[in-house]
């Protein structure tokens, strides 16, 4: 997930500093995420989930995928597939022209435009 386009990084109360700022001791929704707290990444040291993983995409990421991709119009797994290919600059590159406009930032929750702070 983009952080930058989801409705608790973009709020103005209890904002969330996304799964990279987040530790043990902040509350919020990543804290309890299955996927930020996989087994398997933590062994492994990966930062997300990817094709190198044994059980990729794994039930949980597939029916996360699923729920995005009929509520919010975009894909976990399309989005991993793009890191894979073409690395997290092109991606994170790639977010920007999809989803900011005139210095604001969709948001893909409340399908509402945000102001952008980069």
């Amino acid at each position: 997930m983009n952080c930058a386009i989801c409705s608790g990084y973009l709020r103005e109360k209890n904002t969330c500093p996304g799964c990279r700022g987040m530790d043990e001791s902040n509350s919020g929704y990543c804290r309890k995420c299955i996927i930020k707290h996989c087994k398997v990444l933590k062994e492994k040291g990966m930062k997300y989930c990817s094709i190198t993983c044994e059980k990729y995409p794994c039930k949980r990421l597939r029916d996360l995928d699923k729920r995005y991709k009929t509520r919010y119009g975009m894909s976990m797994i399309e989005n991993l597939e793009f890191i894979e290919k073409n690395g997290i600059r092109k991606f994170l590159k790639h977010e920007k022209q999809r989803w900011i406009q005139d210095n604001k930032i969709f948001c893909v929750h409340t399908k509402k435009y945000f102001e952008y702070h980069e």
